[in-house]
């Protein structure tokens, strides 16, 4: 614990050093250079539950001007902070430093050695990203943690990461060979094999060797005997404490005693990793627990069986991963019932066949515990690896509970041995009821690594406020730590929550020892001060993201009256019965629009680059800026005033959110529930009211409304594309790129066609044939297929007809209905209210009536399904909202049940598929696929892309062009140029605009293929 005497972090360096260190660094470096508050905000926060606003932050384009910023630094005082994926679970990677960000530009692969299993690494660079490049030689680097997808290699080693299969593969220590790495006097040195270290490095290594020779029996005494012990410096290199030694034969590595520091120590240049063979073939065996307790006990017995991992996930975890669209399907599968919890138990090895008796030999092990039938056998790897993943975005469904009371991390690591697994969650349930809480449970079974979080709220000061209660928690778990004879610090690091935990679990001898391997390798105290040596107090409430009325700058919001309804997120609920009360009843004054940004937590899932669609503005820039996480931290220093009073509607936080496309992939890929582009709308609606609306927006906005009128003079509203200088006009009065082909007006719309109007059947007509089991629909058709590309509404129409359905679709005198989504796109929420009004009345009764209600693009579409339940329309929204299906939604749900069949002839050749973001959002991509496959011998194959880069009016802006191309050429653009004879299919306007716009290819909406594939009359 603290000493009485410690004096107070810095959280402040003078504005003079400040403003001296951006010179410099600006002067004598290549890098980005970031001193303005902003962007410094951006940065004060990882996963964990603190801020502390640093001095700066530098994004190093090369390995010198790392070394140059830390000769800078250096001399003017100023502390180094290194920084990976900013996802650190107890605050490591904040203070009061110049962050050095690696991630951009620091992350090459400097070197795979096949033969002899080793790669050599730059510390930006993110595991999945080193495992894709080793997976064609069949290795891997296997301490797999759950945030693969964007953990870096110098975090992880930073932290001592460990992931779900450290019982077969050990913990970062295990598997790092050795770090180049440079002193806080400039000097770099090779960390690695004590027998063959340089001069400098191996007085280090003696001067560490003389320290655990002196503390040897303090050592032996007080060092946790745990696989999972991650806190202190590993002082033990030279005397092994661990269930697994850190090196096969016996032998020390200084590079050890870096992997662990968090930044501490040196700052990483390298490091050489040791890779392992990848698993030819896994199996999974998932056991239902009908109570958590009996998980508990068996995960001692289930570990004998030779499991590479055993992960628990808990009620709560399961509840809310059934509850979230992206993971209830798949979790789903792992059950038998509702059980109170699961264990994954995996075995792998070299071919399935000799991994079966593996699995039997589990499910007789559980049948002898008395829970014969509990077991789910799952043999195929691709229902096995959704699954795993469900498993990996575990703490962030975990953090997605509404209300201002959340999982918080700082027992969350604590680890004891197996033997005792039981007994200590039973007696930790215990504390939490005693406090007033409970706690969520998953991860780590097979080594007594639990992850728990009770339910706190760290607004609240007082006895009943959370820092009072986390600090009654963590004295309570100490003492149980300590009966069990366990670690404290298990995976996720010390950082500022565990800190002060250290000289508790080591004492005070082996603590001054820690701060003597500090003060003989970091003497200027530069690196990460006062993060391992004099730590904080965990519960220092000026430390906390959310800083409690009793703190010198307490959290607070400032009032706004929101444009839509954010009522769902301004709610409480019980941290022991998870009761969330009515929507609107949380108390915040901006009528839960903060509550729902504040719902980021850091993680830092947007980091991502696979197969989703978060976050494209990001994976083409990689600045935390244009990031979902990015722009919710600076919306909510904006809106709780730490950026100024005027904040919100600044320009600055324009710029902020000006590259988020609005694709809603934040809305299903965000675990935690950040809906990115619905708040866009809300700060464009608030921006636009203060600074006004340009010719642009209001054109934008408006093109639905003027369409009426074009269709009579198409040639004037296409003069920008014919007539002389017009390309440059556009770009000069509108900001539209000369680089860009516009849709083009024309005069043939899906409303003038007078043997389609003829064919649409009357409301009274479809209610009255829905009443007698008809089969009918009503095609809602928008502004984009019905105007600019108006063979789509009609191929549908045909499709529907010759399918058999009396088909419907809202007709309004000169003009047509619209759902709105243009105004939005432009800030102009009352005149989208005003629109969606209109529709829904028009809609609301053939809902009720149980027609279905089917369109064409997917932006229109579900803005019936989004947007428009937030506008304030009421129950006919949600009646609407409940029949509102795409076009291949509607005929897959109807090839499902057995009422849609077409004649078709056979494609002429492959079909690719590009699915509309949207689409990815509300999960709407593989009807497409279903749909396709009616097509005699067809065999679609989908694209794996994040957002075409068009987005709306988004990609046609001069401003954005060249951001929405490199979108395109990521993935989607050259799949295409691949596959020159291949149909592509796009339903989006925009997609299909884009991909003529790259590749001179006309991409088709899947009703236009099925019409031409249908039998000529």
């Amino acid at each position: 614990m603290p000493d009485a005497d410690r004096p107070p972090i810095a959280t402040e360096i003078s504005t003079e050093t400040g403003d001296a260190l951006a010179r410099r660094l600006r002067a004598e470096t290549r890098g980005e250079v970031m001193f303005d508050l902003a962007s410094r905000g951006r940065y004060a926060t990882d996963a964990s539950i603190y801020q502390v606003i640093p001095v700066g932050v530098f994004v190093p384009k090369t390995v010198d001007d790392i070394a140059l910023a830390i000769d800078i630094a250096r001399d003017l005082r100023v502390p180094v902070l290194p920084r990976g994926a900013g996802s650190s679970q107890c605050g490591q990677t904040t203070g009061a430093a110049l962050v050095i960000d690696n991630t951009k530009h620091i992350r090459r692969i400097l070197d795979v050695d096949v033969a002899a299993r080793t790669a050599t690494v730059e510390p930006g660079l993110v595991l999945d990203h080193l495992n894709a490049h080793l997976k064609p030689h069949g290795l891997w680097f296997p301490v797999d943690v759950s945030t693969s997808a964007q953990a870096t290699l110098g975090g992880m080693a930073g932290n001592n990461s460990c992931g779900s299969r450290s019982i077969a593969y050990g913990n970062m220590v295990h598997n790092v060979l050795g770090i180049d790495a440079w002193l806080s006097d400039g000097g770099l040195i090779e960390f690695g094999p004590v027998a063959s270290l340089s001069t400098p490095a191996a007085a280090i290594a003696s001067f560490v060797r003389d320290l655990a020779d002196w503390h040897r029996a303090e050592i032996e005494a007080k060092w946790p005997k745990l696989l999972r012990r991650v806190g202190g410096y590993n002082l033990d290199i030279f005397n092994n404490q661990s269930e697994r030694p850190y090196t096969s034969d016996g032998s020390v590595n200084l590079a050890h005693l870096l992997v662990g520091s968090e930044g501490t120590l040196a700052y990483t240049k390298s490091l050489k990793l040791q890779l392992t063979e990848l698993p030819r073939a896994k199996v999974l065996g998932i056991v239902n627990f009908p109570t958590f307790r009996g998980a508990m006990e068996a995960a001692q017995h289930i570990v004998k069986l030779g499991p590479t991992a055993v992960e628990l996930v808990d009620r709560i975890m399961i509840e809310l991963a059934l509850a979230n669209p992206a993971y209830k399907p798949t979790m789903e599968t792992a059950l038998l019932g509702r059980p109170a919890a699961i264990l994954l138990v995996e075995f792998s090895g070299d071919d399935k066949a000799s991994l079966l008796p593996k699995l039997a030999d589990l499910v007789a092990l559980m049948g002898d515990r008395g829970l014969g039938g509990s077991v789910v056998e799952m043999v195929d790897d691709a229902p096995q690896k959704s699954l795993w993943d469900v498993r990996k975005a575990g703490l962030n469904i975990m953090m997605s509970l509404k209300g201002d009371g959340k999982p918080v991390s700082f027992i969350e690591d604590c680890a004891v041995p197996l033997e005792h697994l039981a007994e200590y969650t039973d007696a930790l349930t215990e504390v939490f009821a005693r406090h007033g809480t409970h706690g969520t449970w998953y991860a780590h079974a097979s080594v007594g690594t639990l992850h728990v979080r009770p339910i706190l709220d760290m607004r609240r000061a007082g006895p009943e406020g959370g820092a009072a209660k986390m600090r009654a928690i963590a004295n309570e778990a100490s003492e149980l730590v300590r009966k069990f004879k366990g670690a404290y610090s298990g995976e996720h690091g010390d950082g500022l929550c565990r800190g002060e935990w250290i000289r508790w679990q080591f004492g005070f001898a082996i603590n001054d020892a820690f701060r003597a391997i500090k003060t003989h390798l970091d003497p200027a105290d530069l690196f990460n001060p006062r993060r391992i040596i004099d730590p904080p107090e965990m519960d220092d409430g000026s430390l906390f993201r959310f800083a409690p009325p009793d703190s010198p700058h307490p959290y607070k919001r400032i009032p706004i009256t929101p444009v839509l309804d954010w009522s769902a997120w301004n709610v409480n609920a019980d941290p022991v019965t998870e009761a969330v009360t009515a929507p609107g009843t949380g108390g915040d004054v901006t009528g839960g629009f903060a509550m729902a940004v504040e719902m980021c937590n850091n993680n830092g899932h947007c980091r991502k680059f696979d197969a989703g669609t978060m976050c494209p503005s990001y994976r083409v820039t990689r600045d935390e800026r244009h990031l979902t996480r990015g722009r919710a931290n600076t919306l909510r220093l904006a809106i709780s005033g730490q950026l100024g009073p005027d904040a919100f509607t600044s320009d600055e936080m324009h710029d902020t959110l000006d590259l988020c496309v609005s694709c809603k992939g934040c809305r299903r890929d965000c675990p935690t529930g950040v809906d990115m582009a619905k708040m866009k709308i809300e700060f464009l609606a608030h921006y636009k009211a203060k600074h006004g609306y340009t010719l642009k927006d209001r054109l934008i906005g408006g093109l639905p409304a003027y369409a009426r009128i074009a269709k009579w003079v198409p040639w004037l509203f296409n003069a920008r594309d014919w007539l002389p200088g017009g390309r440059w006009l556009g770009e000069r009065i509108l900001g539209i790129s000369p680089m860009r082909t516009l849709p083009r007006w024309r005069s043939d719309t899906f409303w003038r066609d007078t043997k389609a109007v003829e064919a649409i059947a009357d409301r009274e007509s479809a209610m009255t044939a829905a009443a007698a089991g008809g089969k009918v629909v009503a095609l809602f058709v928008d502004t984009f297929n019905g105007v600019f590309e108006s063979e789509n509404a009609l191929a549908a129409m045909r499709v529907l007809v010759e399918a058999g359905y009396l088909v419907h679709s809202p007709l309004k005198a000169g003009s047509h209905f619209c759902c709105g989504r243009t105004y939005l796109s432009s800030g102009m929420v009352g005149k989208a209210k005003q629109s969606a009004r209109a529709l829904i009345a028009e809609l609301a009764p053939l809902a009720r009536a149980g027609i279905p209600i089917v369109g064409l693009e997917p932006s229109c579409l579900l803005t019936l399904r989004d947007e428009t339940l937030v506008m304030g329309l009421g129950d006919d929204a949600q009646a609407v909202a409940a029949q509102a299906l795409l076009f291949e939604e509607f005929v897959a749900r109807e090839i499902k049940a057995g009422r849609f069949a077409l004649d078709l002839q056979p494609a002429s050749a492959p079909i690719l598929v590009h699915g509309h973001c949207h689409q990815k959002a509300f999960g709407a991509v593989s009807p497409i696929l279903d749909v396709l496959r009616l097509i005699p011998g067809a065999k679609p194959a989908l694209i794996e892309t994040s957002c075409c880069g068009m987005a709306g009016s988004f990609g046609y802006e001069a401003s954005h062009y060249e951001v929405s191309m490199q979108m395109a050429e990521m993935s989607l653009l050259p799949a295409i140029r691949n596959s020159p004879d291949a149909i592509v299919v796009a339903d989006g306007t925009s997609c299909r605009h884009q991909i003529a716009d790259g590749t001179q290819r006309a991409a088709v909406h899947v009703a236009l293929l099925l019409e031409q594939l249908l039998p000529k009359k």
